[in-house]
């Protein structure tokens, strides 16, 4: 067993801004040792087109830093590309690179090398086009971690959105909200808000599925027949679940002011509340697996790859989030 303390770093889709977010993070340093695993000469080259003077100190398996590196210094786990990489142009000879980089570090997470990874963005029309079936980060990370059941949580520093449902047409939204999903999600929220969060009685609010959450069956039943019976078998349980509450009236600062996360039922009820309030300072988180994973809340941004015209405040929420995560965990 390594340092706790020692975390991992994927710069995702080496043509995107991923190298460079790293690079620039660099400048400072960081409370605890962090490793990107990545191509080394693939961040020289792009620490060159942007005109910055950072040191690459290699690092491996037995011989992992102890200490965080000092300000202008990057640990690099070198990981060896497919192809040459240029700066916003994609190549699909590189996506077996952008796996193996989440291979090395979900793994080291998993045999305690490291207390957690921070992932930057990938792009997954060209892992695809690399003739590797790939959706995203999530569920590669819950198949290499033998995980079942996971879930989405955004998070900026005051709000934390987790969702029921994700990447669904909304025609199929209703029939998706089963009792049996909607009690594995909140028992995944409720478990990881206690054991990754630090939260001793984490307080939900839970979103109703229809305008006014269903106007007592008037807009909808969903809510009367699904939503509503599996809270309170889970408050009978002893957690604190407050709802189905009509969307448009939770997210105010009224209810938010004292609740630990939002439960909403699908992707665009959720999250365009929570970017609105933290585009560009917001994270993505995991939830439901055994190792802890934060990333940005951004793409790719091929067209700014190698510009230094971009914003690294997405990064660096992540990586004060996976800081926050292993402390809690730690601490439990």
């Amino acid at each position: 067993m390594q340092d706790p303390k020692l975390f991992a770093l994927t710069p995702g889709e080496p043509a995107g801004i991923g190298p460079d977010l790293c690079l620039l993070l660099s400048r400072e340093a960081q409370p605890h040792p962090l490793v990107a695993i990545a191509n080394r000469q693939m961040l020289a080259d792009r620490a060159k087109l942007l005109d910055l003077d950072i040191q690459l100190l290699e690092v491996g398996p037995g011989r992992w830093p102890q200490q965080p590196a000092p300000a202008g210094a990057l640990f690099v786990w070198d990981t060896p590309l497919g192809a040459a990489v240029a700066a916003g142009r994609l190549d699909p000879a590189n996506a077996a690179y952008v796996l193996e980089t989440l291979t090395r570090a979900g793994t080291g997470c998993l045999n305690g090398d490291f207390a957690g990874m921070i992932t930057a963005p990938v792009h997954k029309g060209v892992i695809n086009e690399g003739g590797v079936a790939f959706s995203g980060h999530t569920e590669f990370l819950a198949e290499l971690t033998h995980t079942e059941q996971v879930v989405m949580m955004l998070a900026t520093r005051d709000l934390r959105v987790a969702l029921v449902t994700t990447h669904l047409p909304l025609r199929d939204v209703a029939d998706a909200i089963t009792a049996e999903r909607l009690e594995r999600v909140t028992r995944i929220l409720h478990a990881d808000l206690r054991d990754k969060f630090g939260l001793a009685s984490p307080r939900i609010l839970v979103c109703g599925l229809n305008p006014h959450a269903g106007e007592g069956g008037h807009l909808g039943h969903e809510e009367i027949d699904v939503i509503e019976p599996t809270l309170e078998r889970l408050r009978e349980e002893g957690m604190d679940l407050i709802g189905p509450l009509p969307a448009d009236t939770l997210f105010t600062p009224k209810h938010l002011e004292h609740c630990d996360a939002v439960l909403a039922m699908y992707h665009d009820q959720g999250l365009p509340v929570l970017k609105y309030k933290g585009f560009g300072a917001a994270v993505n988180v995991t939830l439901g697996l055994p190792i802890i994973r934060t990333s940005v809340d951004h793409g790719t941004a091929l067209d700014l790859a190698g510009s230094g015209r971009i914003d690294g405040g997405s990064l660096l929420v992540a990586l004060e989030t996976a800081y926050q995560m292993a402390e809690a965990r730690n601490a439990g």
